[in-house]
């Protein structure tokens, strides 16, 4: 919504201020053709793939690229175009700060130095004198100013940003902390469960003692799971940098084989497809939390429809799919309505009302983003849905290598 807006204004803004500059009080420079091309280039914040997927690497360099030209460039070059007036004078002083209220400061130094420089060099070529400029110094003063406020700006809310991610991680840290002590003594008991069943029982209580400690167990390691989880996802800005070459095939079996299924149904229903295994590079422990997550949705989704779970209703499938390794979460669930699609892997936003607290896929995107893959989704409602992970292959380790 907020690009959308974004969007709007930045068309609407160019033609509103070709009219008052060219018609309402004119300035000495100001050209129909320009004004235009830029009202076109503010279109790229409305494109669909830039609204719905503003994380990703590919809207981030179009949003970029759309906002340095339109900002520092054009400003600079309609600044010396016009003689440095007061009129420009200010703009470029407001532009200053809106530029670096819209992205990071240290990127929007270096899009202010480069940006500045190439306008410049613009209306040099287009013939403009610098020498016109009626009071160079108080101009410089004025943009010194607004260049130091805006630095001052712009690391006052990334300090601010720190602050309370430190402040998260602490609180979530204690809790952590807290949740982790009973849960080792539960899964003491199931140890003392499992070995009261080597007793002398009979042979349906030793079963059912048997079951009961691995319940308790798989509960643990749930809940330690789930803990983990929550502590990545207050840490989505600052995920773990550590990368290994994971095998996509032996990391899909592992999440299978060690998912706290509430019952043998539930496990039944899930089936693994290996076409073609392949390597990437990333973090094991993440990835493993991300499928899981994948894999709790999608079981939520088949507890949800109408009709029991039958083998094969949840699938989870691992290839190569236009020159990428893809593993594919798929399950005949109740699906996702296609308005909600697009708000899925926003921060807070959950389906779930009252189950969840909407980071579980925002947490997903950020991490098959830092392998530089894709997360995205295909579901029709009542048909089910199908998250697909796509990642940049790697080679595959030379142990592995040779062992095939």
């Amino acid at each position: 919504m907020r690009l959308l807006w974004i969007g709007v204004f930045s068309v609407a803004g160019h033609l509103l201020f070709y009219f008052i500059w060219a018609r309402w009080i004119p300035q000495p420079y100001e050209n129909p053709w320009m004004r235009a091309a830029m009202a076109v280039l503010a279109l790229i914040y409305l494109l669909p793939r830039l609204r719905l997927d503003p994380g990703s690497a590919l809207s981030g360099r179009l949003f970029g690229l759309a906002t340095w030209i339109q900002l520092p460039w054009f400003f600079t070059w309609m600044y010396w175009m016009n003689g440095g007036n007061p009129v420009w004078l200010a703009s470029v002083a407001a532009m200053i700060l809106i530029y670096f209220h819209a992205t990071d400061w240290r990127l929007a130094t270096l899009g202010l130095l480069s940006g500045s420089s190439l306008g410049w060099l613009t209306a040099i070529l287009f013939g403009a004198d610098p020498s016109s400029v009626a009071h160079p110094e108080a101009s410089l003063v004025v943009v010194a100013f607004a260049l130091v406020m805006g630095l001052m700006l712009g690391m006052s809310s990334a300090n601010l940003r720190r602050a309370r991610l430190i402040n998260t991680l602490s609180t979530m840290g204690v809790m952590a902390h807290e949740l982790r002590t009973p849960l080792a003594t539960v899964n003491l008991m199931g140890d003392v469960i499992r070995n009261l069943a080597q007793t002398d029982v009979s042979e349906s209580k030793q079963k059912r003692l048997e079951d009961l400690a691995t319940r308790l167990q798989n509960l643990v390691r749930s809940m330690n799971r789930q803990i983990d989880t929550q502590i990545s996802n207050a840490q989505l800005l600052r995920l773990p940098r550590e990368q290994s070459h994971i095998s996509a095939a032996e990391l899909v079996k592992d999440v299978v084989e060690q998912y706290p299924y509430r019952s043998s149904r539930e496990r039944e229903c899930v089936q693994v497809h290996i076409q073609q295994d392949f390597h990437f590079e990333g973090s094991r422990q993440l990835f493993g939390q991300v499928l899981t997550n994948l894999l709790k949705n999608a079981l939520h989704a088949l507890a949800a429809a109408s009709n029991a779970p039958q083998p094969g209703d949840l699938r989870l499938d691992v290839g190569i799919h236009h020159g990428k390794g893809r593993i594919a979460v798929s399950d005949d669930g109740t699906g996702i309505s296609h308005d909600l699609q697009t708000r899925i892997f926003e921060p807070f936003y959950s389906t779930q009302a009252g189950a969840g607290n909407g980071l579980g896929l925002t947490f997903c995107k950020n991490v098959v983003e830092s392998a530089h893959g894709r997360l995205s989704v295909h579901s029709e409602p009542g048909l089910g849905a199908v998250f697909m992970i796509d990642l940049p292959l790697v080679s595959a380790p030379p142990s592995t290598a040779s062992a095939r």
